[in-house]
This record gives structure tokens, sequence and C-alpha cells, in this order.
């Protein structure tokens, strides 16, 4: 298997906001306690594959935010008559 030569360096996805859930994921970057800790350690493939967890996370977290919108989304708008109530 050939490797491909890498000419720059991934950066790291830190953003500044370094702060914990329960579970060990950062609030800003969205990496595990892990991910986060052995990021200088790991190749190339690695850092890639954690950029991929977080792309996945970033989506998950997006439709969480969605479905609980629209759970709550009530549009005060709208007057609904008694007669279509019933």
């Amino acid at each position: 298997m050939n490797q491909q030569f890498e000419l720059f360096e991934i950066a790291n996805p830190c953003i500044g906001l370094c702060q914990s859930n329960k579970k060990g994921y950062c609030f800003g970057c969205l990496r595990s306690r892990t991910e986060r800790q052995r990021w200088h350690d790991m190749t190339t493939e690695q850092q890639r594959e954690v950029l991929r967890l977080i792309a996945g996370r970033k989506q998950r977290i997006e439709q969480m935010r969605q479905r609980k919108g629209e759970q709550l989304g009530f549009d005060f708008e709208d007057v609904v008559e008694m007669g279509e109530l019933f």
C-alpha cells in the first residue's frame, strides 16, 4: 500500500473553548478527552479519523437541536378558531 506524502500538517481542531461535558467531550471542538490528549501523537490518518468523527458529532447535535425545536415550536402568531379545535 502506498503512503501518501503529506505536505501540510493537519490543523488542531481546538477553538479555545475548552470545557467538557459529563462524558468528556469538549464543547468547543467536540473531541473526546483521549482525542484531545493524544492529538499530537496521532498519525495523519488517525487525525483524519478524529475529524470525521467530529463531523458526525456536529451533525447529530444539529439534528437533536432541530428535533427539539420542532417539539417546542409553537406558532403563537396563528389564531386558532374554537371551531377548529373540535
